[in-house]
């Protein structure tokens, strides 16, 4: 090939902002990677991670051929070996297992590495394969399940707002989340409403970098958020400022919710959250008075045991203000809450029933000794540093009965513990689609080069396996063009016109939906039809019929004789300015600018410990410790500690991680993650 090319692409990483890109090739070579200026999302802008997307695509530590192990697990040392070598190990292993353990002990775990809908979880990549080998299924729960569960219950959906409609907003509240360094995007329809007069609200127990940039930082004690929901919701009312219209046209169960909310007045509220009540009053007031109001809350904000239902009440505020009916006001968490695709999950291929594997619970899973499993395939994921109970996890994999295989680009701490590992390609090496569950567009990613070395699409990896065990199920070797016409042969109302000839002519279309999106104006897709704040489907499933206030573990427990004395601190682990996950977590510049790892206390805290700036700490609970240097920071309130999630254990000191000290344990909703609900103690080392 020779010349210059621009070929259009998509990102595929975790982000709600799914930006569209666009790669120069020049004879045969990618040697620029921009945001699309045409894109109205993206305007040609990446984010300071995606901007170093091509160094990582040619770094010198990238995984170009398959391999096996060597030494002991854990300890990363392989041998170069064939495809053809790896597929004939994998196809004896996996038979063996199946004659002797069945199908279910093969785990197939596969993570938000890559959000493709052919090449990874937007499709669920692979469970043709697994589905056909009966294998165990894996249910991937870990990053927003809690408050999608919860906002189902009020709203029907865990969708809502076009982000753009943002611009229309006289009130924006960013409720636990920090766009500036998480998807950034959706910033510039934020100071859109700002210049026409908009009051920008952020409720974070950290001053975040979008805090630094807000009219007004909220600093609330994690996991409260509910309660504040509520005194807020008591403000309105005692301004005689609910929407009665709204309320009898478009709600379910007012009354029952009136008195839940009566119950939290400001005074009560500020002892719960550590807000002053003036704040919170006055926020009431300027919520009562403010239409239309936008609310913004992400993933962050439903990390702790109360999660999903702090998104549940959250997203009644808009019902009892009327927000839904005036274009700029409701609730955006993710754009579509359930999936517009056809299906793929073809269960028909499975031969009987099979158990499912929870996500957060990998640990639990591999110490089962009635059911073991036997093989653990994972792709798209770096359980080790991503998943809670790092001890325990690294414990499990270093089972020499455990047949671990791993597909990747970069030798992770989780590709340490592989008897195989095969190499993946990147982004710009295979065709796939994306659906961006943080604004209203399809995305195609057209391969811009060919793979280096012998890497292998995913499709490709299993198209390959399933020839080599001699497995004759004809959907087992569709093209990755036939997997994308059966995902958009949907008949889903928002896909019609979208087909995957327009899209590799176009590289992005909108979803079939009015320019100013208004999700709720033919009502709500809850049994009722109406918004409801009182859910009989709650009730089936064990939760309050009533939305209210679960307060999380640590604030649960912040009063309990013994347990906030020994461990007195919350710790909470956002996102990092210069790592998405674990992605990029190797990357030299991105490395050199987080810094060694740090933990953020209040200053009052580390007087009480005779802790100073800059020393080496140890954080620790029951359940681990990891070490960290120590700032002294009023970014964040009294009672709070936090690090940055993402981090390789391999490029850290002491070998350890936050997940260390986060416990294997359920969100009050769909079985959903902690990070941000683990009490801990911080010692001088």
């Amino acid at each position: 090939m020779t010349g210059e090319l621009q070929v259009i692409g998509a990102c595929p990483l975790d982000c709600p902002d799914t930006c569209s890109w666009v790669v120069t090739v020049r004879d045969g070579e990618a040697v620029r990677l921009r945001g699309n200026p045409d894109h109205p999302f993206t305007r040609g802008a990446l984010c300071v991670k995606v901007n170093r997307y091509l160094e990582q695509v040619k770094a010198a530590d990238r995984i170009l051929y398959p391999m096996r192990r060597v030494g002991p697990k854990g300890a990363g040392r392989f041998e170069r070996i064939t495809w053809d070598e790896a597929l004939e190990e994998i196809a004896t292993r996996l038979r063996s297992i199946i004659d002797e353990y069945g199908g279910e002990a093969i785990w197939p775990y596969q993570g938000t590495g890559t959000l493709g809908c052919i090449q990874g979880e937007g499709g669920v990549a692979g469970r043709r394969f697994w589905n056909v080998l009966g294998a165990s299924r894996h249910d991937l729960n870990i990053c927003s399940r809690a408050g999608r569960i919860g906002l189902t219950y009020t709203n029907g959906t865990g969708g809502g707002m076009d982000p753009e409609m943002l611009a229309s907003s006289k009130l924006i509240i960013l409720w636990g989340t920090n766009p500036l360094t998480s998807g950034h995007h959706i910033w510039k329809f934020i100071q859109e409403a700002r210049a026409a007069g908009a009051y920008v609200v952020a409720i974070d127990p950290i001053r975040t970098r979008t805090a630094d940039q807000a009219d007004e930082h909220l600093p609330i004690r994690p996991g409260t958020d509910g309660a504040l929901a509520l005194g807020l919701l008591h403000v309105v009312l005692e301004a005689g400022a609910e929407d009665r219209d709204y309320i009898a046209g478009h709600t379910l169960g007012w009354e029952e919710f009136r008195k839940e909310i009566l119950a939290y007045p400001p005074s009560r509220v500020a002892e719960i959250t550590g807000l002053d009540e003036e704040t919170i009053r006055a926020l009431g007031v300027r919520l009562a008075h403010t239409r239309p109001t936008a609310i913004r809350a992400t993933m962050g904000l439903q990390r702790h045991s109360g999660g999903g239902a702090a998104l549940r009440t959250i997203a009644c505020i808009p019902g009892v203000t009327g927000d839904w009916r005036h274009p700029g006001g409701g609730i955006s968490y993710l754009t579509v809450g359930d999936s517009l695709l056809k299906p793929d999950s073809r269960y028909d291929l499975l031969a009987k029933p099979v158990r499912t594997l929870t996500m957060t619970r990998l640990a639990e899973g591999l110490e089962d000794t009635e059911k073991p499993v036997k093989c653990l395939w994972v792709y798209g994921a770096n359980p080790v540093v991503s998943t809670s109970d790092q001890t325990r996890i690294r414990r499990a994999l270093s089972r020499e009965d455990l047949f671990t295989v791993v597909m990747e680009h970069f030798p992770t701490d989780t590709v340490d513990y592989a008897d195989i590992v095969l190499p993946a390609t990147m982004q710009i090496e295979h065709t796939d689609l994306h659906v961006a569950y943080g604004n209203m567009y399809v995305m195609w990613n057209e391969p811009a080069v060919p793979p280096p070395g012998e890497c292998l699409s995913t499709t490709e990896t299993f198209r390959r396996l399933a020839r080599h065990m001699g497995l004759t199920e004809p959907c087992l070797y569709d093209s990755d063009l036939e997997l994308a016409e059966q995902l958009l042969s949907s008949d889903h109302p928002y896909l019609a016109g979208i087909t995957v000839d327009r899209l590799r002519k176009e590289g992005w279309v909108r979803l079939n939906v009015p320019e100013r999106f208004m999700p709720f104006a033919d009502g709500f897709p809850t049994p009722s039809g109406r918004l409801e704040f009182v859910s009989e489907r709650a009730a089936a499933d064990g939760h309050s019929r009533v939305a209210g206030y679960v307060p999380s573990m640590a604030a649960r427990t912040a009063d309990t004789p013994g347990v906030a004395e020994k461990y007195p601190l919350t710790l909470i682990t956002p996102a990092s300015h210069t790592s998405l996950n674990s992605s990029f977590g190797n990357n030299p510049e991105l490395r050199r600018r987080a810094g060694e790892p740090k933990v953020l206390v209040n200053p009052a805290d580390a007087a009480a410990r005779g802790l100073t700036d800059g020393s080496p700490v140890r954080v620790y609970n029951d359940v681990g410790e990891f070490t960290a240097e120590l700032e002294i920071s009023d970014r964040v309130r009294p009672g709070v500690a936090a690090t940055t999630k993402g981090r390789w254990l391999k490029h850290t000191p002491g070998g350890a991680t936050a997940n260390a000290v986060v416990e294997e344990r359920d969100a009050d909703m769909g079985r959903g993650a902690v990070y941000h609900d683990n009490r801990v103690q911080i010692a001088a080392l």
